[in-house]
């Protein structure tokens, strides 16, 4: 019998071993969701429209609504009737999560493992093994992430020779940094790191599996289905749980659809219900508005919510870029503690310490620490004390734990957590959600902060070397401005898809509202008070491109300057400029992977900016997909 489905030619068989004949029936069995996810995905464009032509904002639900997907009212999740998750020994304790891929771009499998040895002999409580925003998504590089997990996780023989070579290695640096070692029992540590896996969004169409006869297919499904068919028997074996991080959930109907996928997956594999877990990323403006609701969707499978910074920052420029009124500062103004970021955070913390209908609460896992410990004494010295400083305003805020974006960050910042001992803030009494006009502006509530010339270098520069990062493979990459390349008291920062996003949403609500400088810029032209201006972004933009291209190998890779980084250029320059603002910058990032012809990625951007322009239809579908792709027997 052959599936509704069909494989890029080859990839079935160089992947035989992640793409497993129970692998492939899971994501069959799971294929008509899809139908649901696009729909789904139109009514969140259709929002996304309707309230810029009515210049009206996200507002909270009706409470005696219905949850699509559930039995459910809006009432019910915020008055807690509905049954949640009995939180799983494994994830009781989640001070430090580490986050980042499986697998690296263009590498042997020997040094591909190493990723996944560095995560699981970190010292974390948690990893998130990262199959979205820290992934590549060059050539095959899901399946290569997909590979290596599943190699650790069985404790293959290839793994296990990476992992005490990098024992070795990880020892060798903590005694210079700590003079310690931090790894006593390399063999027993791979045991004491709980493994989980971010799926990719529902809005990312998968590269390797579409429709028979073309159209895109869910990522989602894709992921989930390789991941737990795969590894659902070692962890088990294990005594670990199966837990998932869900990413860019805006509404209560899209965690419902998440609930009966999983809940489909579990009756494939055999797997008892609600036992794949999950944590949701709060990642979107549309989210805040629905915790509990998205919390009672998932209901039993729910363990957490996680804080992540830039994705959410993002998500509150996209929803406002229809009022002119609405301009964030400076990125680096926009801390967890500004304005609308605080608000954000207090509903998270006051919806997982919400009871449910057997009195038991949920988890919150802090956000991410991009702090990397590699500069001059002086840099890391002053970059380590912020990233514990940021540790310590969490934990005090009532997180239960925090995430870090490299290995060499877990024993910097745990020892926040293991001072105050506490396995977790679980029932941490806060004040009861509120749902009314103030609670709903607080969401957007912007406060005074500085918006200057250099803030929109910083924008253009991180942006431009994160869109080439992304083209070469990298979708996590330390950067930082160029003005800085060579100065090593200004440090590296572990950047993902989610910094690019807002790097170039803010460029585009500057530009298109007029922001106006709060400082003049004697070296621009610019006067406290300027507006940004076409012109000025152009010479901006050229000048921070002119940085890149004569930067050293070191910062912006020689290779890549005739290739991936005018394709950068071209995207940033596009949907920065382009009237109608487009929802991601990952789209046209993908549309123009593993590409290096300038011409053709013009025009595959420009095809996307115009479609979208027209009726908001994204175009998602891996262009590169061969001529002759395979379908799936089954």
């Amino acid at each position: 019998m052959a599936s509704r489905l069909e494989t890029r030619g080859g990839v079935a068989r160089q992947y035989d071993d992640v793409l497993t004949l129970q692998a492939l029936k899971a994501i069959d069995a799971l294929a008509g969701f899809d139908v649901r996810r696009r729909q789904l995905l139109r009514e969140r464009i259709d929002r996304r429209l309707d309230r810029a032509r009515a210049k009206t904002r996200i507002g909270f639900l009706d409470p005696n609504a219905a949850i699509d997907g559930t039995s459910l009212t809006v009432g019910d999740a915020r008055d807690g009737r509905f049954e949640g998750s009995v939180i799983p020994r494994d994830l009781e304790r989640q001070w430090i999560q580490g986050t980042g891929p499986a697998a690296k771009p263009r590498a042997s499998l020997e040094s591909s493992l190493r990723n996944a040895a560095y995560a699981l002999l970190s010292g974390a409580d948690g990893w998130m093994f990262d199959g979205e925003d820290a992934l590549g998504q060059s050539a095959a590089m899901s399946l290569d992430n997909q590979r290596n997990l599943k190699l650790a996780f069985a404790r293959d023989a290839a793994f296990l020779k990476v992992a005490e070579e990098v024992a070795g290695e990880m020892n060798a640096w903590a005694k210079g940094f700590f003079g310690r070692p931090i790894v006593a029992d390399w063999r027993k540590q791979l045991d004491f790191t709980t493994r989980i896996f971010r799926a990719r969004g529902l809005h990312l169409d998968d590269r390797h599996i579409r429709w028979a006869g073309g159209g895109g297919f869910s990522a989602s499904i894709v992921d989930a289905a390789v991941y737990a068919a795969n590894n659902h028997k070692p962890l088990r074996e294990a005594g670990s749980s199966l837990v998932l991080y869900l990413p860019k959930i805006q509404t209560a109907a899209e965690a419902a659809l998440w609930n009966d996928i999983l809940s489909a997956l579990e009756g494939q594999l055999g797997l008892e219900a609600a036992s794949i877990k999950t944590y949701v990323l709060v990642e979107q403006l549309e989210a805040s508005f629905q915790l509990m609701e998205i919390r009672a969707a998932l209901g039993r499978r729910f363990v957490g919510f996680n804080t992540g910074r830039w994705d959410y920052i993002n998500s509150v420029s996209d929803a406002v870029a229809w009022d002119p009124e609405f301009v964030n500062p400076n990125i680096d103004a926009i801390t967890m503690t500004y304005g609308y970021m605080r608000a954000y955070e207090d509903r998270v913390r006051r919806a997982v310490n919400t009871p449910d209908a057997r009195g038991g609460f949920a988890l919150w896992q802090g956000g991410m620490e991009p702090n990397i410990p590699v500069g001059s004494p002086a840099g890391v010295e002053a970059g380590m004390k912020r990233a514990v400083a940021g540790a310590e305003r969490e934990q005090r805020e009532g997180a239960s734990g925090k995430w870090v974006a490299h290995w060499k960050m877990v024993h910097i910042v745990r020892p926040v957590w293991e001072k105050a001992g506490q396995a977790n803030q679980l029932g941490r009494k806060f004040p009861p959600l509120g749902y009314g006009a103030p609670d709903a502006a607080a969401l957007t509530r912007l406060e005074p902060a500085p918006r200057t010339v250099r803030g929109a270098r910083d924008l253009l520069s991180v942006a431009l070397q994160y869109g080439n990062a992304f083209g070469r493979g990298m979708q996590a990459a330390a950067l930082k401005p160029a003005d800085f390349f060579g100065n090593d008291d200004v440090l590296y920062l572990m950047e993902d898809m989610a910094t690019g996003e807002i790097r170039v949403s803010i460029l585009w609500e500057w530009l298109h509202k007029g922001a106006r400088f709060t400082e003049a810029d004697a070296a621009a032209g610019v006067r406290a008070g300027d507006v940004m201006t076409p012109a000025l972004f152009e010479r901006l933009l050229k000048e921070e491109y002119a940085k890149l291209l004569k930067a050293s190998n070191r910062d912006v890779h020689d290779d890549s300057k005739a290739t991936t980084l005018p394709i950068s250029r071209e995207i940033v320059e596009r949907l920065v400029t382009a009237p109608v603002k487009a929802p991601w910058f990952i789209d046209p990032l993908n549309l123009t992977l593993d590409n290096e012809d300038l011409g053709r990625a013009k025009e595959r951007v420009e095809g996307y900016l115009t479609t979208f322009a027209k009726d908001g239809t994204r175009l998602t579908e891996n262009p590169e997909f061969e001529s002759a792709p395979q379908g799936i027997p089954l």
